[in-house]
């Protein structure tokens, strides 16, 4: 599949080759949802557990008399009734944490790229700004029609000086090339790749 580059200005820089078996992959919906929900369920943390009679260091021991003392019958001090017993009933330790086939995992990226490929795909030379300034970078953003979300992608490092100037664009994301994933490729309108980023990504699945 060939595709034009071009430069942050808008300004052709020829054409590139995208690996067909990276780019030119039939998307389907059933692996996507399976990586997206991988992803968005290993970000979740582990719910904390409360801490039940058994977990309380607290003595065991009948602390009161069964009759005559005016109060209820208590067998030890570990009672959800007390402050400072264990709790009645509390959370249990919840791991959200799901396996996914490394396959899968693969596929799933070569199907998000090649959905963009088809629609919301620009290649760019490179990053590199004459003027870093925020202001010049949204006027060729806007010059160049990238409206929305979008989501550049770089090759093994953001080049500094546009990761600063990009940092104050609402709706723009930067990434290295080994962050590339399903989820953030998926929800961006735009996906703009650098030659270094193309590079990097194919190898990745040629290596």
């Amino acid at each position: 599949m060939k595709v034009k580059v071009q430069k942050l200005d808008g300004k052709a820089a020829g054409d590139i080759e995208l690996n067909d078996a990276v780019f030119g992959v039939e998307p389907r919906a059933d692996i996507l949802h399976r990586v997206v929900t991988w992803q968005l369920e290993n970000r979740r943390g582990t719910a904390r557990p409360t801490r039940e009679r058994s977990d309380v260091a607290r003595t065991g021991k009948k602390w009161g008399r069964q009759k005559g003392g005016g109060t209820a019958r208590h067998g030890d001090r570990r009672a959800p009734v007390f402050i400072g017993g264990g709790k009645a009933h509390g959370a249990r330790l919840r791991d959200f944490e799901q396996s996914l086939n490394k396959k899968v995992r693969a596929l799933g990226l070569k199907m998000a790229l090649s959905a963009k490929a088809k629609d919301g795909l620009v290649v760019i030379d490179s990053l590199e700004l004459k003027d870093a300034k925020t202001k010049a970078l949204a006027a060729a953003f806007g010059q160049n029609g990238w409206n929305g979300k979008v989501l550049v992608i770089d090759g093994d490092a953001v080049d500094g000086a546009f990761r600063q100037a990009a940092g104050n664009l609402p709706g723009v994301n930067v990434l290295p090339a080994v962050g590339a994933n399903v989820y953030d490729i998926l929800k961006h309108d735009t996906l703009v790749l650098t030659k270094a980023a193309v590079e990097k990504l194919e190898a990745r699945f040629n290596g």
